[in-house]
């Protein structure tokens, strides 16, 4: 009997310490105790504005330091047109620091969306107000891959003076570009740079020999290459003196 009467003394006299403790607690950590005043952003603000980011973290500034939700700011910048990251931390009391990284788009990507330097398909408004971009087709798995083949076929290219404005990748593997001039070129499948350095070493001596615009090369040869010339314009084909 005894011993039950120490243990619940002893229950109550915890009691009486540990609820004052909670209560303290309950108000240190309180939702409008320590309030974010201030915001810290680091940006390059070439295409999200500064005023996006203010209205989409004003919500959850005056919030406590401790309730503050930096997944909800992070949610909420995140959906911005052209954001790509977003860090997004509190220092102590009153500080909402804010690290925002914007995509740099590389080219279009289909018929609507473009395609970051770091291989992300990403989705704008107004994208159509956005030009000199090269054009891509292709499976969005293969990003990386069509980007890199890109910069090395556009390298290769300028070496002949050929401009490459689009580039597609094949649902099966094949590779077809076409430049600023409307040429197209069939890489293929197999050894598409190989084809392309061949066909480029010798497109000086095919335009000697023919000086007509291209339209099209397939590549996809062992021993050479199927050209298609345009057709002559009549004032190319005149006789000296001849008007048309």
């Amino acid at each position: 009997m005894n011993a039950l009467v120490r243990l619940l003394a002893w229950l109550l006299a915890l009691t009486v310490v540990v609820l004052p403790v909670v209560a303290v607690l309950n108000g240190w950590f309180a939702a409008e105790r320590w309030p974010l005043t201030q915001l810290r952003v680091s940006a390059e603000f070439q295409r999200v504005g500064a005023e996006q980011v203010q209205a989409a973290v004003r919500p959850h500034l005056g919030q406590g330091f401790f309730a503050v939700d930096l997944e909800g700011v992070r949610s909420a910048l995140a959906g911005l047109p052209w954001v790509e990251r977003v860090l997004v931390r509190k220092q102590w009391p009153d500080t909402l620091e804010i690290v925002l990284t914007e995509h740099r788009p590389a080219a279009r990507w289909g018929e609507s969306r473009l395609l970051s330097d770091s291989g992300t398909v990403f989705e704008v408004p107004a994208m159509d107000t956005l030009t000199g971009l090269p054009h891509f087709d292709g499976p969005d798995g293969q990003t990386a891959a069509v980007l890199q083949m890109y910069r090395q076929v556009a390298e290769l290219g300028a070496r002949a003076g050929l401009r490459v404005e689009r580039l597609a990748l094949s649902p099966r593997g094949s590779w077809t570009a076409v430049t600023v001039d409307g040429a197209e070129l069939v890489l293929g499948r197999t050894d598409p740079l190989p084809r392309l350095q061949r066909f480029v070493a010798a497109l000086p001596e095919l335009l000697r020999a023919d000086a007509r615009p291209l339209l099209r090369a397939d590549l996809r040869y062992a021993n050479g290459f199927a050209l298609q010339w345009a057709e002559p314009t009549p004032a190319a084909t005149a006789e000296p003196g001849q008007t048309t």
